[in-house]
């Protein structure tokens, strides 16, 4: 299993270097569409700097970012798709409240095949042979509209953990129990999260059709995509889960950000109505306490520059849509804010055309997607190379610290030991913990205590925590050995120097 994550994590690398991104054609509208497979490209063709994107995985590395996978669509090329241990290329993910955009689109395009009379059709129509509890006037005006944009008006919290969801999924059935709920406003006054209104969504669905949601998107959504791994969990009833629990794929989720960056339309046909794919894009109720707005499913960054449009589901799991930049981002995740690594995806895209190409960086990133991909090593684990490095001396480029030199010691009888040249200052040596605890030794640059350990990551790669416990000063050292050489990439804790990277050579 590792070696196969190995060769999937760094594949699109490989295939975008050696076939410049066009093993796969166009079709006759001239844009690639990857129901059998994405196109790959490096960044640079599409107008990012992998050194940038490079940067992204340090940053998680350095935060412990609990991120699970970041595919980059743009141009219709995949120019960045990884995976973060342990979570692994070809699995499913859940994409939770992201299922509320796929049912949002599942019912614009059940519309556009007229199962609705339109997006206005009140909900008591469509449940005519039920009978519905505090059926008031308010209801009668609620229509599907209304449940996909949120406002529906029933009661319906989404505090203390969406109570009313965990009420509803207690009762025997849910699509009645939504119907029967009280109505508290007015349908379309109010924006109130409400996850049981996407279940009644996916209800009418199957009300209209005669399908379950999941068999209506086999048969319009996903089969036309090229999208053939997915599960979707249903009630008693048989009503797909309305609101989350919807598993794919990452490729896949950016297959759903392709369709709907390109307004529906899927390999000449239009699969989402096109008025409906305008619609759900537009503001339709307006979140308390936030500058986002809400559409039919999406959440809306008007405020943006360039705006952009989102699928969002808890825990990280992200479609973002960039229209302006003719761009798609996925992110999946294990509880994280895709904004900390969305910033230098920001920071990477530099033009709206080809950059010339970094083979260097390209290389750097290859190298940080393989390694992401990849479980760390044990802390007790000694790879070959400690021996070869062992005791040598790093002279290194300038850097914030004003560090010239560093010297590891592994074989030494007193233990592992760090030995630094700071300045005109030779620190050390001091002992170093390779068992996750921190070895304590005094005089350190302030006069006070100073504890260090070390972790390899990576059978060539080791990191370094330098606390200067008592000055607050915490200096974290990754150091990439290869043949002679080091890439050191250093930061503070605090930040009281600025990060940098730079490069070492072995000088005996």
């Amino acid at each position: 299993m590792q070696n196969s994550a190995r060769f999937s994590a760094t594949f699109f690398l490989v295939a975008a270097m050696l076939f410049g991104g066009n093993a796969f054609a166009a079709n006759a509208e001239g844009k690639p569409w990857p129901t059998l497979g994405w196109r790959y490209s490096s960044p640079e063709a599409q107008g990012l700097d992998s050194d940038v994107l490079a940067d992204a995985f340090d940053y998680v590395r350095d935060h412990d970012t609990r991120i699970h996978s970041l595919t980059i669509v743009r141009n219709g090329h995949i120019v960045l798709d990884a995976y973060f241990w342990p979570f692994q290329n070809g699995a499913l993910h859940d994409v939770a409240s992201v299922t509320k955009s796929v049912t949002t689109t599942l019912a614009g395009i059940a519309a556009g095949q007229e199962a609705f009379t339109g997006l206005s059709q009140p909900l008591t129509s469509i449940f005519s042979g039920r009978s519905i509890a505090k059926l008031d006037e308010r209801k009668q005006r609620l229509s599907l509209k209304h449940l996909m944009s949120m406002s529906s008006g029933l009661d319906c919290q989404a505090a203390h953990g969406e109570i009313t969801l965990g009420q509803m999924r207690q009762s025997k059935d849910w699509t009645q129990f939504m119907l029967d709920r009280a109505m508290t406003d007015e349908p379309g006054s109010r924006f109130e999260y409400c996850s049981g209104g996407m279940h009644l969504l996916s209800a009418a669905i199957t009300k209209a059709t005669g399908l379950s949601a999941l068999d209506f998107a086999q048969r319009e959504l996903f089969s036309p995509l090229g999208i053939r791994k997915v599960t979707w969990p249903a009630d008693a009833q048989g009503v797909s889960y309305g609101w989350g629990d919807l598993r794919l794929e990452p490729r896949d989720m950016a297959k759903l950000g392709y369709l709907w960056l390109n307004h529906g339309r899927w390999e000449g046909r239009q699969i989402i109505p096109k008025g409906w794919m305008e619609a759900a894009v537009q503001a339709h109720a307006h979140p308390p306490f936030t500058d986002q707005k809400y559409g039919y499913g999406f959440w809306l960054h008007t405020s943006r520059r360039p705006p952009e449009f989102e699928a969002v589901g808890r825990g990280g799991q992200r479609i973002t849509v960039v229209p302006e930049k003719n761009i798609v981002v996925v992110f999946t995740g294990g509880e994280f804010e895709p904004g900390e690594v969305g910033a230098f995806i920001g920071r990477a895209l530099k033009a709206d055309q080809p950059l010339p190409e970094n083979p260097s960086g390209m290389a750097r990133l290859a190298a940080a997607v393989r390694e992401a991909a990849l479980p760390r090593l044990p802390a007790s684990h000694l790879p070959p190379l400690a021996k070869h490095i062992s005791g040598r001396r790093y002279a290194l480029a300038a850097n914030p610290l004003n560090l010239k030199s560093l010297v590891l010691t592994f074989s030494d009888p007193a233990g592992p030991q760090l030995e630094l040249e700071i300045g005109d200052r030779h620190d050390g040596p001091r002992p170093l913990g390779l068992d996750g605890v921190p070895r304590v030794s005094s005089g350190g640059p302030s006069g006070l205590d100073v504890a260090v350990a070390g972790t390899w990551e990576r059978e060539n790669t080791f990191f370094v925590e330098y606390n200067e416990v008592g000055s607050i000063n915490t200096y974290r050292l990754r150091l990439r050995f290869t043949g002679d050489e080091v890439d050191v990439t250093l930061s503070e804790r605090s930040q009281v120097i600025p990060s940098a990277r730079f490069r070492g050579t072995s000088v005996r």
